[in-house]
């Protein structure tokens, strides 16, 4: 998870997560230092779970949705010939998928950028929802080779944001539904284990490989 503000009550009562911190820099830096400490101790997780929430102006507010794909909104080297999204030099498209296995939990696209999207930003955006952290921590994941699920409540998006207040107001409800969509990863992880993650392997994320243990990020 990104901030103390998005873990309330209902998260507390289920897990300790990973604070990595606001903004693709600080995700990347905070989870990769910590599944290096854990790789260095043999005590790698199986799998990563990224919850927070997110902004969207066409998806219900308050709801938790599955990022079905990331993209990275900050990355335009578009002059060099490049399609937007795409990192220079990465074998990487632009728009990265991710499994989707909770049942009852709708999906959704994302975009990952440093910057707040409000108002007339989401014109410039493809993506159904937006965040700051999702791309990096799915990029830090591959790196270590584990997969990720990101699990997203929209928190703003309606109206233009003013004030922190058009952020944090509806966290307390993201907080009660994104407990219980974890509820529901828990118990089809139980039950299937990585093999719920019905998706073709990324470059270094191969769920066969893989059993059923998470930690949430």
């Amino acid at each position: 998870m990104a901030a103390p503000a998005e873990y309330g009550e209902h998260l507390r009562a289920r897990i300790q997560p990973l604070m990595t911190g606001i903004g693709p820099v600080e995700a990347a830096v905070a989870l990769s230092a910590a599944l290096a400490r854990m790789g260095a101790a043999g005590d790698l997780p199986d799998l990563i779970v990224s919850l927070g929430s997110c902004g969207s102006r066409v998806l219900a507010h308050a709801a938790v949705y599955q990022a079905s794909s990331v993209a990275y909104r900050d990355m335009d080297a578009s002059p060099l010939g490049f399609d937007k999204g795409v990192t220079p030099l990465l074998d990487q498209p632009a728009v990265l998928p991710l499994p989707c296995p909770v049942p009852g939990v709708p999906t959704a696209t994302l975009s990952t950028g440093a910057d707040v999207v409000s108002g007339a930003a989401y014109d410039a955006i493809a993506a159904e929802m937006v965040d700051m952290e999702t791309w990096a921590l799915v990029r830090a994941a591959q790196t270590f080779g584990l997969p990720l699920i990101a699990l997203r409540g929209v928190s703003d998006g309606r109206a233009e944001l003013k004030a922190l207040e058009d952020w944090t107001s509806t966290l307390h409800h993201v907080d009660q539904n994104l407990a219980a969509a974890v509820d529901r990863l828990v118990a089809v992880l139980d039950a299937q284990g990585l093999a719920a993650l019905e998706i073709p392997a990324l470059q270094g994320q191969d769920p066969a490989q893989l059993s059923p243990e998470s930690i949430p990020s």
